[in-house]
Parts: structure tokens; C-alpha cells; sequence
């Protein structure tokens, strides 16, 4: 017999879930636990000997199906299963990685042109905890070997390619191979590329991680982040437990926002290439450009690497003025098309100061070794029409 229940009471429960039809669009389930039916149900589902969800920090249907598509993208097409989960930015999702699979002891093997976060995470929060860093020129395939086969305590190689802001590519085959057969686990950061322009998992690669913030959203609406993983054990058992511990997980939102941006992944990455192309090429004709970087030019190092494994070259491109930091300067404050922000990926222009923005803690050294000068100006080419962007920056630059 179904109780007449108080006002107050009627506020608070209910309404009973009425089934409908299939929704056309992924539903957003802004619930931050999950009900039983049964303390039985409730039991099963604990153990794990029924599927279901408990608590949306272990895990939610919207944020499960984001992820879940995310590591369908990074495996189409290469013949085997990948498995993903989503977080709540990409540094959590590099941070939940490494916790997961290294122990104090261990060291990373990277690079020394990384996104500023990523070294910042490295030396600032890894370190302390006695996992070390070691940076080499991971372009040079036999001193890695060589590094490897001496220090036995490097357990993981981690890379970006292109790398953030220089755009160098590495040998992603070459890479896997001499990690996997040093007993390293290999990561790559695909953010710059994203799983449309190139699939590190096919190259060998056993981890990819993104800022979704970026390109896979595209939208600049979401923070959020991914792990792809092709080991499922080692994705259940060494990297879920971190994410649920640490409460490094993705929302509902964040997520729901993520799937719409990836519906036009494809289309968008067309376009952002294409203008990326013909603005490299512009300004690499300039007077006032003293080198361009983007891997679409011939005249990049990377070029015929980027040719072998990427579909295309991507909207990132970076350049240095002949006057240095002053003019660099003085260009971006003349900017009024595109727009002065610290992210990418987004569908308008954005142009951002390494030195002072992204790479601000990166000793100066280190960037200088790397190619990050203090005039070196980031630009993430949007989708607009690519004449409106030419013209801001023919403004910008005085011409």
C-alpha cells in the first residue's frame, strides 16, 4: 500500500522516472549517486559480480560513454579494443597516469620541449614524491637506447608529438620499440593532434592522454581530460583506482559538453588544418617572420616524419618575429581579430607568449635549448574564414 506522504517529504522525493522512448541525444545524468532496488542489488553491484554505477566519482553513464567513444577514436580501425576514462583535466589525467603506474624510485624519460604543466607536474609534484625526471632528445633514437639500457630505474617514456610549442615530431614507431623492449611504459600526449590526425596506440604506444579541453571539445566550453589504455586489466586495476582515490574524475557536464564537440571532429580538424597551411605559408613569406614552425612547411625538420605517421599537419603552428620579444610584444597587442588566450584548440584563432604564458616556469635554459625564445609567439588557427586571420595578423605586424 503506497503512503500518503507530507509536503515537505513531497519536495523531496520524486518524481518517479517515467521510460520514454530512446533519446536522440546523450542524456546528462546530474546525479551524484545511484539508487538500489534491493540491498542485494546494492551488494552485487559493490563487488562487482553485477554491472551498475554507486557513486559518479567511481563512474557515471554520461561520463562512461564519453569516454568509451574517446577510445573508440583512438583505436579505429587498428584491429583491437581500447579502454578510456575521463578526468577532470588533462595535468589530472597525466598526474592519475603516472601515480598509477609508477612507485617512488622510478624516473620518467621526456623531452625538454613539453607543455610548461607537464615539466611543472614532473619536477614540482613528482619529484618530491621520489619519482624522478630525466630529459633527453627523444629524436635521437640511439642515445635513448643507450639511456635506457643504463638506468634501469626509467619505467616510463612519456612524449608529446608535435610538441608543444615547437612543433617537432617524433618517431612514434622508433620510440614504442625502444621502450617497450627497455620494459618502459610508453605515454603519449596526442592533445596537439588529436586520434583524427594520427593514433599513437597503432604505433605502439600502450597509454595516450588528452586535454579534451582542447581540440576534442573545441568549443572552449569544458575542462576535462582522458587516459586511453590498450590493457584493460592494468587500466582496472593500476589507473581506476587512482582516479577514484584521488577523486581526479571527470562531471556529467564537462563530459556532455565534450561529446557534442566531438561530433564535429572531423570536419573541424579539415578546416583547422587547411587555414593552419595557408597562414604558415603567408607567414613564412613575411619580411618581419624570422622562422615559422609548423610541420606542413618543407622547410620544418619534422616535415617528412609528420608525412609518414599524421593525416595531416595540424592547427598549430608557432613563429618567431625578427625583432625578438619587443616586436613579438608589439604584435600581439595590435591583435583585434584573434584572440590573446592561454589554451588551443578552440574554433577561433588564439595566440598565446610561451615564455610569459604556457612555459612562464620552465627555466630559461631549458627553453632556449628547446627553441622557445622569448619571442617565439604560439597561434592555434581557428576555423574562421582564413582571409580574416591573415588580415589581423598583416594589421598586427605593421604591414
Amino acid at each position: 500500500m503506497k503512503r500518503t506522504i507530507g509536503f515537505g517529504s513531497s519536495c523531496v522525493h520524486g518524481p518517479e522516472e517515467k521510460r520514454t522512448t530512446k533519446p536522440h541525444q546523450l542524456p546528462i545524468y546530474a546525479t551524484s549517486s545511484f539508487e538500489f532496488e534491493s540491498i542485494e542489488e546494492g551488494m552485487e553491484v559493490f563487488t562487482g559480480q553485477r554491472p551498475g554505477h554507486l557513486y559518479s566519482r567511481f563512474g557515471n553513464p554520461t561520463i562512461d560513454a564519453v569516454a568509451e567513444k574517446i577510445a573508440r577514436l583512438e583505436s579505429h580501425g587498428l584491429g583491437f579494443e581500447a579502454f578510456g576514462y575521463l578526468t577532470s583535466s588533462g595535468m589530472s589525467a597525466i598526474s592519475t597516469l603516472i601515480l598509477g603506474l609508477l612507485k617512488p624510485g622510478d624516473k620518467i624519460l621526456s623531452q625538454g620541449n613539453l607543455y610548461g604543466g607537464t615539466t611543472d607536474l614532473f619536477r614540482k609534484v613528482l619529484e618530491p614524491l621520489n619519482i624522478g625526471l630525466v630529459l633527453a632528445r627523444l629524436s635521437d633514437s640511439e642515445a635513448i637506447t643507450h639511456l635506457l639500457a643504463q638506468d634501469r630505474t626509467i619505467k616510463l617514456l612519456y612524449f608529446e608529438t608535435p610538441a608543444n610549442p615547437t612543433l617537432e615530431c617524433l618517431d612514434m614507431a622508433a620510440l614504442c620499440q625502444i621502450g617497450q623492449q627497455a620494459g618502459c611504459h610508453v605515454v603519449a600526449d596526442n592533445t596537439f593532434a588529436t586520434p583524427y590526425l594520427q593514433q599513437p596506440l597503432g604505433f605502439g604506444a600502450d597509454f595516450v592522454v588528452h586535454s579534451t579541453t582542447k581540440y576534442l571539445n573545441g568549443h572552449g566550453n569544458s575542462t576535462a581530460g582522458a587516459i586511453v589504455g590498450k590493457d584493460q586489466a592494468l587500466m582496472k586495476e593500476a589507473i581506476f583506482p587512482r582516479l577514484k582515490l584521488l577523486g581526479t574524475n571527470c562531471n556529467a557536464w564537462d563530459a556532455w559538453l565534450i561529446h557534442n564537440g566531438l561530433k564535429t571532429l572531423e570536419v573541424r580538424m579539415e578546416r583547422h588544418c587547411r587555414n593552419a597551411q595557408q597562414v604558415a605559408e603567408w607567414l613564412e613569406s613575411h619580411p618581419k617572420v624570422a622562422r615559422v614552425n609548423y610541420p606542413g612547411l618543407k622547410s620544418h625538420s619534422s616535415h617528412e616524419l609528420a608525412k609518414k605517421q599524421m593525416r595531416d599537419f595540424g592547427g598549430m603552428l608557432s613563429f618567431e618575429l625578427k625583432g625578438g620579444l619587443e616586436a613579438g610584444k608589439e604584435f600581439m597587442n595590435r591583435i583585434e581579430f584573434c584572440s590573446l588566450a592561454p589554451t588551443m584548440g578552440d574554433v577561433d584563432t588564439l595566440i598565446l607568449h610561451p615564455a610569459s604564458m604556457s612555459h612562464l616556469n620552465v627555466p630559461r635554459e631549458i627553453r632556449l635549448e628547446n627553441g622557445i625564445t622569448d619571442g617565439l609567439v604560439r597561434l592555434s588557427v581557428g576555423i574562421e574564414n582564413v582571409e580574416d586571420i591573415i588580415g589581423d595578423l598583416e594589421w598586427a605586424l605593421g604591414s
